[in-house]
Order: structure tokens, then C-alpha cells, then sequence
């Protein structure tokens, strides 16, 4: 049986692979692969692109007015005829025939006071009168008697038909016929003249609106005592308040150093904040011939060519001075962006519209410029955010580092 030596014997461990170890290489192999893989991706979608500060506009609707106005200035509409309709007497208010909003035409009723004793008196003065009539026809006839009776004696005297006696007599009564006729003819303008105050007084309980306007505000309801002071407790002086929509102007202050770019007649543009999407024709109706020395401004009264039910007085204006008339393709609003923001590449015009923190190019199609503004015909909407004065950097999607609004 042969003998064998199993001292030489032995594994030779190098050739056995370490399973732990094979694992951690392949997972370190696998990791790199991962990071170099959202290294790039990172890389690729600009994460690592050191972002550019940018300025930012809006495009936004402009009137192309705009590229030739000289002047702006603010003020208010302000109605040049109001009147606090009040009465001439004390009394209380027993109707009230109007409210905010009215309109009222000259001479209509707005309210009337209580006027039983001024009624009372004007009935006194025309019975009054009417006893004055009376009393006329009776010395008229007394008259007409009594002159046919002096003429008889006078015609009889020198015939020695009648007496002296009779004569004087006849002459005396005549005389103080005519005497009472004249009394009662008196009597008459006296009792006419009683009866129009009486009537006056009777109207000024009624009150009547002075000229064609709208109730601004109502101060006093039925049952308060109206008084023309308005000293007493609890009284009220004015019923309403109204005014002339017609006469509605805008009230500018203009700064002293600018009267030079305006005149009487100039046409303007009147924009008001609560109609912000409307634009008003107007001119310029006076300049108020003082100044206001505390502000350096002269106060520029603006008529408006037509007048809208939507102006309304104390509404806050601006009001642009124009160096001409505005023509009729220039009434609407046009979508315009500044003349900055326009870039230009291989004879195609674009912008670099924002969106989050990128911008983007956005080709268009650029129209007349008005100002420092151009008209874009298509290409952007109103609203839209683009760079204005872009950097030769910048690219399409790129990151944007601060944005202005």
C-alpha cells in the first residue's frame, strides 16, 4: 500500500475569491457610474450654470397717445355747478321726493315743509283782496252816481234851476267820490301786493331744484326741522346736496416750471382710476390765473368733450397733456414691451420671455414704436415678464438669478 505525505498539503488561498470584498468593489463600481450619471444630468440641466441677474419688464397695453404726450398730472373730478339746495324758512320737512342717485330737472319739487300757516295767510290775503274788489265796485258806482248828479246841477246853475246850495253840495259829493274810488283802487295794489308775498311765502315751503343735476347726497328725511341758519340743536340747513353733471371737470395741479408746455383749447387725454380701461377725450378749459404758492402749481381746469355716466365728481384723474389730437386708429390700447427687451439674431426679432427662474426666446413680430415703448403685433401676451437690456450671456434657458417685477 503506498504511503503518501499529507504534510504537503495546503490551499492556496489566493485563488479563492473573498465574497464580502467582491461585493464592495461592484457596489463602489456601481455608485461611481451612478454619480458621474447625475453629475452630468445636474450639469446638463443647468444646475451647475452660474444663474445671471437680469432686469425684468411686463408687456402690458399701451395708448399710443403715449409716444406723444408732453405732459402728466393728477387731480380731481370736480362738478363747477353744486348747489346745497336749502330753504329760505324754518320749518319741518313733510316730504321728501328724491334720493342719491336722482336725477332732477329745473324747477321739479324735491321736497316740501310744513305750511299750514302760510297757507292760512295767503287764503287771508286773497279773501282780502277779494273785499278790496268789492269795495271798488262800490265807489266806482258811488262815483258814476255822483258825477251824473254834478253835471245835472251844473248844467241847471246858470239856467237858476237849482241852487247854490244844491250845487256845492252835488260838487262835494262828486269830489269825494272820486276820492274813494282812488282809496279803493289803493286798496286793491295793496291786497295784490298782500297776496304775492302771502304766495312767496307759501312757495318758499316748496323746494325746487335751480337747474338740471343728479342728488349727490341727501341731509335731512322727513319730520327734521329745516331752518336756513342751521344754528338750532338738531336742525338741518340743506335738504340735499346736487349738482350739474354737465359742468363735471377735471381740477389739475400743474407745476409752475410746465405752464410753458401748455395753453387754453390743448386737446388732453383724461384717464380715471375707477374706469382705469377707458380713456376720455378732453381740453383743456382754463387756467386758473393764480398759483398756489405752498406747492409751486397752477390749477388746470379739464372739460370733458364727452360726458359719460360712469365720471362721477370727487373721482381721482390723471390727465395727459397732448401735442396733438388724437386720430381715430389711435383710440384702442396696443400690447407693447420696452424698446430694451427687443434682441435681434439672423434678421429674426425676439425677447427673452421669463418663466420661474429661466427665461426662454420668444420670436415676434415688432410694430411702431410709441415712446420708449414698441407695439407687439404677436409673439407675447399682455402680462408676459421679459428681460429687458439681456446680457450677450444670456441663452435660451437660462437660469435667472433675481427677478424684478
Amino acid at each position: 500500500m503506498p504511503t503518501h505525505d499529507l504534510s504537503g498539503l495546503k490551499i492556496d488561498k489566493s485563488r479563492i475569491p473573498a465574497g464580502p470584498a467582491r461585493r464592495r468593489r461592484l457596489f463602489y463600481l456601481i455608485a461611481g457610474i451612478t454619480l458621474a450619471v447625475l453629475v452630468f444630468v445636474l450639469y446638463a440641466t443647468g444646475v451647475f450654470t452660474p444663474s445671471i441677474k437680469v432686469d425684468i419688464a411686463t408687456a402690458s397695453l399701451s395708448y399710443p397717445s403715449q409716444s406723444f404726450t408732453l405732459l402728466n398730472a393728477s387731480g380731481y373730478v370736480v362738478a363747477q355747478r353744486k348747489a346745497a339746495v336749502a330753504a329760505k324758512v324754518t320749518g319741518r320737512l313733510v316730504a321728501l321726493y328724491v334720493e342719491e342717485g336722482s336725477r332732477v330737472k329745473k324747477d321739479e319739487v324735491i321736497a316740501r315743509l310744513e305750511a299750514d300757516d302760510v297757507s292760512a295767510a295767503r287764503d287771508q290775503a286773497q279773501a282780502n283782496l277779494e273785499v278790496a274788489r268789492q269795495n271798488l265796485e262800490q265807489a266806482k258806482a258811488e262815483l258814476t252816481d255822483a258825477k251824473a248828479a254834478f253835471e245835472r246841477e251844473k248844467i241847471l246853475l246858470p239856467q237858476e234851476f237849482t241852487t247854490r246850495a244844491a250845487f256845492d253840495t252835488a260838487e262835494a259829493r262828486y269830489r269825494k267820490a272820486q276820492a274813494a274810488f282812488a282809496a279803493a283802487e289803493a286798496n286793491i295794489k295793496a291786497g295784490t301786493a298782500a297776496l304775492r308775498g302771502a304766495t312767496v311765502g307759501l312757495e318758499y315751503t316748496v323746494l325746487r331744484a335751480p337747474f338740471d343735476a343728479v342728488v349727490l347726497t341727501k341731509n335731512a328725511d322727513i319730520g327734521d326741522i329745516v331752518t336756513p341758519i342751521g344754528a338750532a340743536a338738531n336742525a338741518k340747513a340743506a335738504v340735499v346736496t346736487i349738482a350739474d353733471m354737465a359742468s363735471l371737470q377735471v381740477e389739475a395741479d400743474v407745476s409752475e416750471s410746465n405752464l410753458k408746455q401748455i395753453k387754453a383749447g390743448q386737446p388732453c387725454e383724461i384717464q380715471l382710476d375707477a374706469v382705469p380701461d377707458t380713456r376720455f377725450k378732453g381740453a383743456i378749459h382754463m387756467i386758473v390765473p393764480t398759483a398756489d404758492r405752498t406747492k409751486a402749481t397752477v390749477m388746470v381746469k379739464v372739460r370733458f368733450l364727452t360726458i359719460d355716466n360712469r365720471i362721477l365728481p370727487e373721482m381721482s384723474a390723471k390727465v395727459a397733456f397732448l401735442s396733438r389730437e388724437v386720430r381715430a386708429d389711435e383710440q384702442e390700447p396696443r400690447l407693447t414691451v420696452s424698446r430694451k427687451a427687443l434682441k435681434t439674431r439672423d434678421s429674426k426679432t425676439f425677447v427673452f420671455v421669463v418663466r420661474g427662474d429661466r427665461v426662454f426666446e420668444a420670436p415676434l413680430s415688432a410694430g411702431t414704436q410709441l415712446g420708449d415703448m414698441v407695439e407687439v403685433r404677436d409673439g407675447i401676451q399682455a402680462g408676459d415678464k421679459v428681460v429687458t437690456n439681456p446680457p450677450d450671456s444670456l441663452r435660451n434657458g437660462s437660469r435667472i438669478k433675481s427677478v424684478q417685477p
